[in-house]
């Protein structure tokens, strides 16, 4: 009996969650946001597929929603790295190939922000760079401790809307 309600209940997730993201012939909706499900759960991350977005990332902010966070997309899988620039809170961090299958997972930590007295060059050099173990595709930055709740491990899949990602870098 238990068994049998935990299927459904996984059934009745998978089919909310497939609301959430286009289909094939489907269109995607553009705005500034994108549904990705993370072990069965839908988080709404915002985009981040200009350069100008990227710099930026979750820097400012004060807070993570529980299910928010940004994915960043890129034209490629490369190796890359992030840092925490003007970031005034811990973030996770994962790094994705193209597939989705998650390659390196960071809880990256806030630092101290850049003084009067301190050069832009200078701030720069000092972050902590995060690389990616292999050639990254997307990252997602969800709040700091996130990941580990959810159990997440390199190797695991995230499901993602891969075509519509891909459509905001055209």
């Amino acid at each position: 009996m238990i068994l049998t309600l935990r299927i459904l209940a996984n059934t009745c997730l998978l089919l909310l969650a497939a609301t959430f993201i286009p289909g094939c012939g489907e269109s995607c909706p553009g705005g500034p946001t994108e549904t990705v499900v993370i072990r069965e759960i839908p988080f709404v991350l915002e985009v981040a597929s200009t350069e100008e977005a990227i710099q930026r990332g979750l820097g400012g902010r004060t807070s993570i929603p529980e299910n928010g966070g940004m994915i960043f997309v890129f034209p490629d899988p490369q190796p890359r790295r992030f840092w925490m620039k003007d970031c005034l809170v811990d973030i996770d961090i994962m790094f994705l190939d193209a597939l989705g299958r998650i390659t390196s997972i960071y809880t990256m930590q806030a630092e101290p922000l850049r003084d009067e007295s301190e050069s832009q060059t200078a701030y720069e050099a000092r972050l902590k760079r995060y690389p990616s173990s292999f050639g990254a595709q997307y990252a997602i930055e969800l709040r700091a401790g996130r990941i580990g709740e959810l159990g997440l491990m390199p190797g695991n899949k995230v499901i993602i809307p891969a075509d519509c990602l891909k459509a905001r870098l055209d």
